[in-house]
């Protein structure tokens, strides 16, 4: 359905003022910023700037609803004959082989996970983002395998396929925050892979694999 004029509006607002936030914690830092300087900047009220960020840190996590199903959409696009982590460590593979924003791998990045250091309202928000991300991939392996609700190999199996996202996530942030640039540790990145690749045990590596037709 297409988006309506209300609607387009609605979006477009949101995101100037998410814009004009992420601006001013770049140059200033998150705890140095107010939602008060934040709506005289965008020049809409305060209760405006509530109405579309509930707490201050989703104005500099806007994008994070996209990610807690990330590793689950994954999962669940995988063809016939390839198990879980295969498909999650193929699509990684296929993103840092791209130099993909979506693996950190962007001009800017590192200026942007140093405001996050700095702020432990915000380091304790991703903190809370990768135990969702844990539980909706468990839900997923739970729901693909059959297993019953007291089975904890899906959490298991969640633990060690979030581990492959979670240290190339971190390897990725730091070099980007050591000044290197994105291609160069892109191909590196892509070392790190084939390495926890072969950290990972047969049962991880072949499990909740896609029947063939």
């Amino acid at each position: 359905m297409a988006e309506g004029l209300r609607e387009r509006k609605k979006r477009q607002t949101r995101q100037y003022i998410s814009d004009v936030a992420t601006g001013m914690f770049l140059e200033r830092g998150f705890d140095a910023v107010t939602i008060t300087e934040i709506a005289e900047a965008a020049e809409v009220s305060v209760n405006t700037v509530y109405n579309y960020f509930p707490a201050k840190e989703d104005l500099f996590l806007d994008r994070s609803e996209g990610i807690v199903d990330r590793l689950s959409r994954f999962v669940r696009g995988r063809p016939a004959g390839e198990s879980a982590a295969g498909a999650v460590l193929r699509e990684l593979r296929e993103e840092v082989e791209a130099v993909s924003p979506r693996v950190g791998l962007m001009e800017g990045y590192g200026r942007f996970m140093r405001v996050v250091h700095g702020a432990p309202t915000l380091k304790a928000r991703l903190w809370y983002l990768q135990q969702d991300i844990h539980l909706n991939l468990e839900e997923t392996l739970r729901e693909e395998t059959g297993a019953a609700a007291g089975d904890p190999l899906p959490g298991l199996m969640a633990g060690q396929i979030g581990w492959v996202h979670q240290s190339l996530m971190g390897w990725i942030t730091q070099q980007m925050l050591d000044g290197r640039k994105p291609a160069e540790a892109s191909r590196e990145a892509l070392g790190l892979l084939d390495e926890m690749a072969d950290l990972l045990g047969e049962k991880v590596l072949n499990y909740a694999v896609r029947a063939t037709d």
